[in-house]
């Protein structure tokens, strides 16, 4: 039986998945918290000052396959420091290693669809430092979204030179670097380096 605690989790995860997560989350004194959706990250730990608990944030938007990968990406954090200490990199090999050890037991239930754990698993053996920076595990985790309007497309699908709205704002699609491209906000003349994957709105003479 789920503790009260964390009960409150049980609809944003997969069927089974809190009874794994309580022996990690009730390790430390820690405050999960379930956030409004915020495009520039899925989630975020905070380590404790002055008194403080321990914090995890996860955006409540996602699927409930990539808020659970966000959730033990996230843990992860707090346990390398715990057990490593606060001047380690952030997304270095300790935080890999635990990374890679608290997500097995989610692998081996079979919590996953086989297309996101073998995505999952994947990336990480490649160490990636997030399901951001994996396009494939991206992909992948989108198909289990809520279906979107018609008129939302992934940046990468749209051609280079084409306008888009993104976070109420007016873009530019411009060339790919690296793995992100280098988009201009038509307003303030600014670029950015946005996400292959980023639900964009193709802009048209009817957005007027």
């Amino acid at each position: 039986m789920a503790n009260y605690k964390y009960q409150g989790l049980e609809p944003y995860l997969p069927p089974g998945a809190l009874d794994l997560l309580e022996p990690l989350l009730n390790k430390y004194p820690l405050q999960v918290l379930v956030a409004k959706p915020r495009t520039s990250k899925f989630g975020d730990y905070r380590f404790p000052r002055k008194g403080s608990l321990h914090r995890i944030s996860v955006n409540g938007n996602l699927n409930c396959y990539h808020f659970l990968i966000t959730l033990i990406h996230e843990y992860a954090h707090l346990e390398a420091y715990m057990l490593y200490g606060k001047n380690i990199n952030p997304h270095g090999e300790e935080w890999q290693e635990t990374f890679r050890l608290n997500s097995a037991a989610f692998l081996e239930q079979g919590l996953f669809p086989d297309d996101v754990s073998k995505a999952f698993i994947d990336s990480l053996e490649k160490g990636h430092a997030s399901s951001a920076r994996s396009l494939e595990l991206m992909r992948v985790l989108k198909n289990y979204d809520s279906k979107k309007t018609s008129s939302t497309q992934h940046l990468e699908d749209l051609v280079e030179g084409d306008r888009f709205i993104l976070n109420q704002k007016l873009f530019r699609k411009g060339a790919q670097s690296r793995k992100r491209f280098k988009c201009e906000e038509l307003r303030s003349g600014r670029f950015y380096m946005v996400h292959p994957l980023a639900e964009v709105t193709l802009y048209t003479l009817k957005n007027d």
